[in-house]
């Protein structure tokens, strides 16, 4: 389909979602669809749930974050239950301004940014949809039309509750447009659009001597005074700051917390009561959610100033810390990459993920919790299984440090870094050394890192080199294995025939010469031994492979090569271990015979269908790998 055939069955997409009624013909539509009379609260809560939650391990998981946001489950699902859930119920909290506090680079920009670009496509589905008065500036709830003194009335009819009284503007039209006859206003539904200032706000600080409290509630039109004949006819009155464009939506106060006090004044009574002053007027209702963010240094500055007292007690702060996972800081790197310039260069296997770590390494503290080291911590932090340590282990260590993920290197130095390096060397593929490389070159430049932190920052980037070593040994070696999973797998069922005979107390019987023979014990401790499996331990671990075994039969299932991690990589290290010697000769030959240069062409060619490297990574890779060896 055409771009062009595409932006014609959007306008009439649009055409098709319009409405227009009168009031009474909105109350039919109410009682039919109750929940168009949402609050913006609830009406963002309910986007975000629309969207898909899972829960994994007790934790919620929502979609609607989850194609941009990377590593923050905990802090979304907080910020999802505690404040808009909350808020969405009418409890308190939706009376605060919802102030989000993180590092540079964090994701609080694009958690705004995805709340608002959610709200103008959640706008346009039946469950998003919102009516106004039409005619309008401020789109205001037509149920507000509904004088107070009826309004119990209307609850019970409707079970809707109405907040806020009708507009200075409104109010007149009422009377004058309409005669006073409410059944008869005209009603109309919008979408929101930040474009088009409909139910989203925008507001950013400039200089205080310049910028006029107007950019938040409006102004006078001098220009109509002379047609109306006062300050304080509403008709007079611009309907056009952030403030009254952000209603029934959301609005985001960039840099909050460097506003002069008295665009700060105008949120106490908005967030409180629900309403603010502009000009000549009775108080305006307004509903809407006001995000602002902030790092943590301007934090503690607001908070220690005494004059800020009022309005910090009517704000909520929700930490979006770093994330800590080194499996999804590698995503954050391929979204950053492939929104880039950077895509078409090739970027080698593990090259990110060594990055990863490295930068999981600079924002995670330093454990408390004995025999745990930093590696240990950010396995534990990414999922995976350390002998010795369970999931209680790890929240042990998730409460040691609350602010954890506060502080270290950013994704944008990872990313600038790596450009760096390919701008400089006009390279078109790129490793996982070049990577470090170029990281290491920075520090140096990175004016806010202290003496302390950048000797810390290269113990970790020579941590990460060594993680990278065993990566590249093991990614080689398994390249080496012809047939790798059918080697893995006879070599495993050989010793499980060993295991369950040993276990059992039976003996074997040779599949040639039809002989008995005792269990290999030889063959099982090659094994066990390659995953630290001591003499003493040996019975109980081959009792418990024999648990599992019996586990899958009842179920239906086959134990296989994947069935049981440790037994897994034990498979996997012994593989590796047998084939060193072979590796070892073929990569670091400089002159290879007719049949290491063909098995290295086997082993490139591999690395390339298998493995996402091109020949230059290969070739790079299998170099590296040799020279490691041969130390």
């Amino acid at each position: 389909m055409s771009i062009l055939k595409k932006i014609e069955d959007f306008r009439e997409e649009e055409e098709r979602l319009k409405w227009e009624g009168t009031f009474a013909d909105y109350l039919d539509l109410l009682k039919e669809k109750p929940w168009i009379a949402q609050t913006a609260h609830s009406r963002v809560y309910h986007m975000i749930k629309d969207a898909g939650v899972e829960e994994e391990n007790g934790r919620k998981k929502y979609a609607f974050f989850s194609e941009q946001l990377y590593g923050v489950e905990e802090s979304i699902e907080k910020l999802v239950e505690e404040y808009f859930h909350s808020a969405a119920k009418r409890l308190d909290v939706r009376k605060r301004i919802l102030l989000l506090m993180g590092p540079v680079s964090g994701g609080k920009s694009t958690l705004v940014t995805m709340l608002k670009r959610g709200l103008e496509q959640y706008s346009k589905t039946e469950r998003g949809a919102v009516y106004a008065i039409k005619g309008c500036p401020m789109h205001e709830d037509p149920l507000h039309l509904i004088p107070n003194h009826l309004r119990q009335d209307f609850y019970e009819e409707y079970g809707v509750k109405i907040e806020g009284n009708l507009s200075p503007l409104n109010m007149m039209r009422l009377e004058e447009e309409y005669g006073g006859r409410i059944e008869d206003v005209l009603v109309e539904r919008i979408f929101f659009s930040e474009d088009k200032r409909t139910g989203i706000g925008t507001f950013s600080p400039s200089d205080p001597k310049s910028q006029d409290i107007a950019d938040l509630t409006g102004s006078i039109d001098f220009s109509t005074i002379a047609e109306y004949g006062s300050e304080s006819d509403p008709r007079a009155y611009r309907f056009d700051g952030e403030l009254n464009k952000a209603n029934r939506g959301m609005m985001e106060f960039q840099e909050m917390l460097k506003c002069d006090e008295k665009f700060l004044w105008h949120l106490l009574s908005l967030t409180q009561e629900g309403n603010f002053k502009a000009g000549r007027f009775a108080l305006i209702s307004a509903d809407e959610l006001i995000v602002a963010h902030t790092n943590e240094s301007e934090y503690r500055s607001f908070i220690s100033n005494k004059k800020n007292e009022a309005l910090h007690s009517r704000i909520i702060v929700m930490k979006i810390p770093y994330n800590l996972k080194v499996s999804e800081e590698e995503k954050i790197y391929k979204k950053m990459i492939a929104e880039s310039d950077l895509s078409h260069v090739h970027i080698a296997p593990h090259a990110l993920k060594v990055a990863a770590i490295f930068t999981i390494l600079t924002r995670l503290q330093e454990p408390k919790k004995q025999g745990v080291d930093l590696l240990k911590k950010m396995r534990l932090y990414d999922g995976e299984s350390v002998e010795g340590y369970n999931s209680q282990d790890l929240e042990e260590l998730k409460q040691e440090y609350p602010d954890e993920g506060m502080s270290g290197i950013d994704p944008r130095y990872v990313i600038n870094r790596i450009s760096s390096a390919i701008v400089r060397k006009q390279l078109t593929s790129i490793n996982a050394l070049d990577v470090l490389r170029s990281i290491k070159e920075g520090l140096n430049q990175h004016a806010s890192i202290s003496k302390e932190d950048r000797e810390r920052y290269l113990d970790f980037i020579s941590i990460a080199r060594k993680e990278y070593d065993t990566i590249a040994k093991k990614e080689v070696q398994k390249a080496f294995v012809y047939s790798y999973d059918e080697s893995a797998k006879t070599l495993m069922d050989n010793y499980l025939d060993n295991v369950e005979a040993y276990c059992n107390k039976n003996k074997l019987r040779d599949p040639l010469t039809g002989e008995e023979m005792t269990p290999d014990e030889k063959l099982m401790r090659s094994i066990e031994e390659q995953i630290g499996i001591s003499e003493n331990a040996k019975k109980a671990f081959r009792e418990e492979i024999l648990i599992r075994i019996s586990a899958y039969a009842r179920k239906g299932k086959r134990f296989d090569y994947n069935s049981h991690e440790r037994l897994r990589e034990a498979i996997q290290k012994k593989l590796f271990a047998d084939l060193k010697d072979i590796v070892k000769i073929t990569t670091s030959t400089k002159t290879p015979d007719e049949s290491q240069l063909k098995k290295i062409n086997e082993v490139i060619a591999r690395l390339i269908d298998e493995h996402g490297y091109n020949s230059v990574s290969a070739n790079e890779l299998l170099r590296y790998v040799g020279s490691l060896l041969n130390r």
